[in-house]
């Protein structure tokens, strides 16, 4: 059964995919990325749309982290 599952996703690729042929691909071109720790957040539109780019999100992200240690009780 093995055997046929392969054979099956080999079958898949279409012939017009010739990878030999194309250019500017880059093997492992975000690896060094990757391995510092992914994390991927997809935000609601409506949050999105208050902010302009990833940078922005990370300042308030910090900032209301900053609010909550200060409110934080001390034990």
């Amino acid at each position: 059964m093995k055997k046929e599952v392969e054979n099956e996703m080999e079958d898949d690729l279409r012939s017009e995919y010739d990878f030999a042929q194309m250019d500017g691909g880059v093997r492992g071109k975000y690896i060094a990325r990757y391995r510092l720790g992914t994390n991927l957040v997809l935000l609601d539109p409506d949050v999105a749309q208050a902010f302009p780019n990833d940078a922005a999100v990370n300042e308030a992200l910090r900032l209301l982290m900053q609010i909550a240690r200060r409110h934080q009780p001390n034990p």
